[in-house]
């Protein structure tokens, strides 16, 4: 057993603290609190610990209030205040921005809470435990099967609560439009006898595609009065009020002009295309996956927009041949990457709004875009995901110097 006193939260959602002349890992701990804990990792520099005791609590700490907090990997920091897990965020992206991204002081604001904490997700994965919607321990894949989730919005909870027995079903998607009451089950393995009691269009997962087993393989979703459709696994933002905000930031953060051209890679259903395409003269947007090409040019055509050009493929092999003056880009976890910082900044936009869900790549990413001339202007924690570490960024970039 040691004695530790936690001073950071690490991008992961571990406390760290220093003893021994190395660094320690701590879950469920706070910085400022005192903890015994048991050593389960020693790699020399760094170890991990398994706390055991507090003895010095942080004023900051809760009880958490679902009963599977702790054996569900679904939530990390239910134990703190949501104002406590806004402050951790903001600190764990300008640790990510110094250390990766090369910032000796980097402009991080204040994080945006979209929400109060709870209650925010349209849309949950789960995998299928005897017949049990389950989600996985921490660090395992070993299924918690769960009675209730304190993430789900309202109209999510009462699918969730309507599903009953799922003998045979081996993992299914749950989602709804928010603004629309719109609810879908979308399920791989054999599919339940009483799927009508669920009031919700019922989608089979094959190794081709769907199969429409009730209603519509879709949701429709609104927001900032802009409709869409969102079929089965596509991706869209898990919360619509979070949603609602990065369309708001990346607005400002863009500083559109009449006759802008502005690219949006990775561009999915239409989120940003579609709610910027009546304040710029065109736009172009990327998006590689079949789904969501889809449901972009459904959303597009049905938004009654003639200045958005679609195009289907990969954001890397697209560059300087397209004139764009602002770029927004939405990449997924694993950042742009080398390729697509090359095709987003070969036109030389004087502005590019960079997306991020994830610290550590837009901290590599931030590397790669300075030498291709881009300045980190400011960057904003977006609180999308409470109770978890998870953290979306809307950073924006600036044309410094051209190469």
């Amino acid at each position: 057993m040691i004695e530790l006193s936690p001073h950071d939260m690490a991008h992961g959602g571990e406390a760290v603290a220093r003893l021994y002349g190395k660094t320690w890992f701590v879950a469920g701990a706070m910085p400022g609190e005192r903890l015994i804990g048991e050593v389960a990792v020693d790699k020399g520099a760094w170890g991990r610990v398994e706390l055991r005791s507090i003895t010095e609590p942080s004023p900051g700490r809760v009880t958490p209030p679902c009963a599977h907090f702790g054996s569900c990997g679904g939530c990390q920091w239910q134990f703190a205040e949501h104002a406590v897990q806004l402050d951790w965020k903001r600190s764990i992206l300008a640790g990510q921005l110094r250390h990766l991204g090369g910032l000796a002081d980097p402009n991080v604001m204040p994080t945006v809470a979209p929400t109060g904490g709870y209650g925010y997700r349209n849309r949950m994965d789960f995998t299928v435990d005897r017949g049990r919607p389950a989600l996985y321990r921490k660090g395992s894949r070993s299924p918690v099967p769960i009675d209730h989730c304190w993430l789900l919005e309202p109209s999510l909870e009462a699918l969730f609560h309507r599903l009953g027995m799922l003998d045979g079903v081996e993992r299914l998607t749950l989602r709804v439009g928010s603004a629309t009451g719109d609810a879908m089950v979308v399920l791989t393995g054999p599919v339940p006898d009483h799927v009508d009691t669920w009031e919700a269009s019922v989608v089979r997962r094959h190794r081709d595609g769907y199969e429409a087993i009730a209603g519509d393989p879709w949701v429709t979703e609104v927001v900032a009065d802009h409709r869409f459709r969102i079929t089965a696994d596509a991706f869209f933002q898990n919360s619509t009020p979070g949603a609602a905000t990065l369309l708001t930031l990346v607005s400002e953060a863009a500083g559109l002009r009449p006759d802008d051209v502005m690219l949006d890679g990775y561009a999915g259903g239409g989120l940003f295309s579609i709610a910027v395409a009546g304040s710029v003269a065109r736009v172009i947007a990327v998006e590689s996956h079949p789904v969501a090409v889809d449901d972009l040019r459904y959303n597009v055509t049905t938004a009654g927009l003639d200045n958005v050009d679609i195009v289907a493929g990969k954001m890397e092999r697209h560059g300087a041949h397209d004139p764009w003056t602002v770029a927004v880009v939405d990449p997924p976890r694993t950042g742009l990457g080398e390729g697509a910082v090359a095709a987003v900044t070969a036109p030389l936009p004087r502005t590019l709004v960079y997306v991020s869900c994830d610290p550590a790549s837009l901290a590599r990413d931030t590397k790669a875009l300075a030498r291709s001339g881009y300045t980190l202007d400011r960057a904003t924690p977006v609180d999308i995901f409470p109770q978890t570490f998870h953290i979306e960024t809307v950073a924006r970039f600036v044309l410094t110097a051209e190469r």
